[in-house]
């Protein structure tokens, strides 16, 4: 089944799953979405979740960089983005996606705000239920560069002693997970870049051999192709109870899955089956049919629905 993977060429979690695709050499069919909202060949096939990236599998639909990433090591186990077996990789993932992505985005967004059009600052203060204001951001940004300085030291640490990856010889997960901010502000802002990446001569080698490693085999596809091959299928994914759920959900309850930090946008469905990591949703909409949508269990809230 061919992997379709809805991005856009600027987002940096997207870059994540790319790296991924390079690291397992896999061939994959690229769908450009829209930066900001309306995303109408998005919405039909995720129930309402607007964030990028997703994957679809078919009428499978993966929602967020853990699950893809998870979904990409069960289907396509070699070679494995676990170089040495560790769970705990996942969770470097929400170091990458809030604590160090918040000051890369000060810095970003204070040397480039006065650029943003107001339709982007709109769009970044719905998703995020608050104001995104570059003013502020500009005001902030000398904080945001020491705190980006902060979490650049940790990675030039595991770096020290020479090796070629965080994990050792070969790339994985933490690489994954490391270089996303690397990339974003290099991409956004290279003169910034440049200048706070001065005293990290071994991150700068290490980017490197990220970056060369490539993004697989991709080729375009159209929106709406992937909607009617969503419609054409079947999901892979089957019906069963978790025994352990701490709040005994089960297989057929209706519920809303949502993000805990922004693009709080609830999805509702019925449980197909759920674990400690994933929980998948059957829905249907007329443009795809019936779909299961996948979503994390950390980071994600699940309410009756």
């Amino acid at each position: 089944m061919e992997i379709i993977f809805h991005h856009y060429p600027s987002s940096p979690f997207s870059e994540k799953i790319r790296v991924a695709f390079g690291i397992k050499k896999l061939a994959w069919r690229a769908v450009e979405q829209p930066v900001i909202m309306p995303k109408p060949d998005l919405i039909p096939l995720t129930g309402g979740y607007r964030k990028i990236p997703v994957m679809q599998l078919g009428a499978d639909i993966f929602c967020d960089t853990q699950i893809i990433l998870r979904e990409l090591e069960r289907r396509y186990p070699e070679p494995s983005i676990f170089p040495v077996k560790n769970g705990l990789a996942y969770g470097l993932g929400f170091w990458s996606d809030r604590l160090f992505f918040m000051p890369s985005v000060g810095v970003v967004f204070g040397e480039i705000g006065h650029m943003v059009p107001e339709a982007f600052k709109q769009d970044r203060a719905k998703m995020s239920g608050s104001t995104f204001s570059t003013e502020a951001m500009q005001a902030a940004a000398p904080f945001a560069r020491d705190q980006w300085r902060a979490h650049a030291d940790f990675v030039a640490e595991t770096l020290e002693d020479g090796r070629d990856f965080m994990g050792g010889a070969k790339p994985g997960a933490a690489d994954i997970h490391a270089y996303m901010n690397f990339w974003w502000l290099k991409a956004a802002v290279p003169h910034v870049a440049e200048l706070l990446l001065r005293e990290f001569s071994k991150i700068t080698a290490w980017a490197a051999r990220v970056s060369d490693i490539g993004h697989g085999k991709p080729t375009p596809m159209e929106p709406k192709e992937a909607l009617a091959i969503a419609k054409a299928t079947k999901s892979d994914a089957k019906r069963a109870d978790d025994p352990h759920d701490p709040r005994g959900l089960k297989a057929g309850a209706k519920v809303k899955v949502s993000a805990d930090d922004y693009g709080r946008d609830a999805i509702a469905g019925e449980i197909v089956f759920s674990n400690a990591h994933e929980i998948a949703i059957a829905r249907n909409d007329p443009a795809v049919g019936d779909v299961v949508v996948h979503f994390p269990r950390a980071g994600f809230t699940v309410v009756a629905g």
